[in-house]
């Protein structure tokens, strides 16, 4: 359904619905994006979802969407919305089903030319080392008190079980963990999910990717992020597999007996909420950052996987590749952080949906040694094209809570594209791109083939024109595995 309201022009990247589009709406919305790009954004819900994001109890600025933003459960995808710690509400529909999503980001001492006649081995160890796909088992063996020590200490419990090093977590959003975090908010079920699926990829839109670095856009930020034209990287891009799926569906019927119960009147169902310092809201903000703390440790030992796959191939060890992490990032969250509302500092919860952190040079959350250029922002675009490397900028506190976009966006929706698209094609292109691909299924193949998603070098200059985050550079993907 086409947006048919208002939509003010702000400025050359945005656009404002005015409060009062929609009749509950407490904030205005204001999207992110370019001329060019306003009538695919237009063409389904999204924008409208995002003035419904403005009727949400306790939202302080404005619901923001990123440029790539598009269609989700209650919040659209790209949405990010802040609201009082104190008198707000939180919604599950406002982090999504897959908490903490995210991307990290490893770079090598290793340059392209040393990829020659060792890049199918490579991506073929890897393959096997990091379980992938629907439905894939990781490590398979955990205990149930093991299970509540991941949801407890994320990232932290898989380096004391040997799964990286010490070092990951410095560059690591929150250190790895969310210290919220109380396992006996979350399910039996939901436990039962997680402990097989931990260490693993997963399917959909995840992927691990192999890319040299093909420009530089910030000769300082990169070397500050080590990043070197030329050189080597991996990337990665899964989450909290079914724990966190699980998580999300527990909450939000909670959620939804709260607001009948209490007769709040939301303009669409699925933005079901609860004040943050309600029992159901309390629980679910800790159940949520035991999610976010398993999708960590995932990402954390699919690291190690890497890791041992590379030395395996090359005869050195990890260090001696210089295999250290750049950063690790969440896409699907919701934090307590401080801004600056209507002139004052204050303490709000932000939902990111399908966006990232951005913090700027300077702020004491971006690690110490990137503090002085600003947080990396890692932005993968569709396989064919790879992932941009950002850095934070002022005016992301300024206009967006601190935020950026997270990808390129989709602009077709699976079920087109598996109408319309055969995997056939998709790896011809991929062959004829040069690019190595190994894929779980057909059908996933399809479902995120690059023609389904929005141009990422659109969706980048709009980011950095608004000044939420600056180009540092630009990565090209030589192999590419997707559950």
């Amino acid at each position: 359904m086409s947006w048919k309201g208002d939509l003010e022009r702000v400025d050359e990247f945005r656009w404002r619905i005015p409060k009062g589009s929609v009749p509950c709406m407490r904030a205005d919305a204001v999207i992110f994006a370019s001329e060019s790009m306003l009538p695919s954004i237009s063409e389904d819900n999204s924008i409208l979802q995002a003035a419904n994001v403005a009727c949400l109890p306790g939202i302080v600025g404005s619901s923001v969407a990123m440029p790539d933003v598009h269609w989700g459960y209650g919040f659209p995808i790209g949405g990010v919305a802040a609201v009082d710690a104190k008198t707000g509400f939180i919604s599950p529909g406002g982090i999504g089903f897959d908490i903490n999503c995210g991307v990290r980001l490893i770079r090598t001492d290793l340059r392209e030319k040393d990829l020659a006649g060792k890049l199918g081995s490579l991506m073929d160890t890897i393959y096997a080392n990091v379980p992938s796909g629907l439905g894939s088992k990781g490590l398979g063996r955990l205990t149930r008190d093991q299970i509540d020590r991941v949801l407890k200490d994320g990232s932290r419990w898989a380096v004391e079980n040997g799964f990286g090093w010490d070092d990951d977590l410095d560059v690591t959003e929150n250190g790895g963990r969310m210290s919220g975090a109380d396992p006996s908010k979350v399910s039996d079920k939901a436990k039962e999910r997680g402990i097989p699926q931990l260490g693993s990829l997963g399917s959909g839109n995840h992927f691990l990717e192999l890319d040299i670095v093909d420009e530089v856009f910030d000769e300082g930020a990169a070397e500050t992020f080590g990043l070197e034209k030329g050189t080597v990287t991996v990337t990665v891009h899964c989450g909290s597999r079914g724990c966190g799926h699980q998580i999300a569906t527990d909450y939000i019927q909670e959620m939804e007996r709260y607001v009948r119960k209490h007769s709040i009147s939301l303009p669409d169902p699925q933005l079901a909420c609860a004040p943050l310092d309600s029992k159901e809201g309390a629980d679910y903000f800790a159940a949520m950052s035991c999610g976010a703390n398993y999708a960590w440790a995932n990402r954390q030992m699919i690291t190690h996987w890497v890791r041992e796959s590379f030395e395996k191939v090359f005869g050195s060890t990890a260090e001696d590749l210089g295999m250290n992490m750049v950063y690790d990032v969440a896409h699907n969250i919701a934090k307590k952080e401080l801004h600056k509302v209507d002139g004052r500092e204050t303490e709000v919860l932000v939902h990111r949906k399908g966006a990232t952190r951005a913090f700027p040079a300077g702020h004491p959350d971006v690690p110490e040694r990137y503090r002085a250029v600003g947080q990396p922002v890692i932005v993968p675009g569709d396989m064919s094209v790879g992932t941009y490397v950002l850095m934070g900028l002022q005016g992301s506190m300024d206009l967006s809570f601190g935020s950026s976009c997270h990808g390129a966006g989709r602009r077709m929706s699976r079920k087109a594209a598996l109408r319309s698209i055969k995997a056939s094609d998709v790896k011809a292109d991929m062959k004829r791109y040069g690019i190595f691909l190994r894929s779980g299924s057909d059908g996933g193949l399809v479902e995120e083939a690059p023609q389904t998603y929005k141009d990422v070098e659109e969706v980048v200059s709009v980011v950095s024109g608004s000044g939420l985050a600056g180009k540092v550079a630009r990565l090209r993907p030589v192999g590419v595995i997707k559950g």
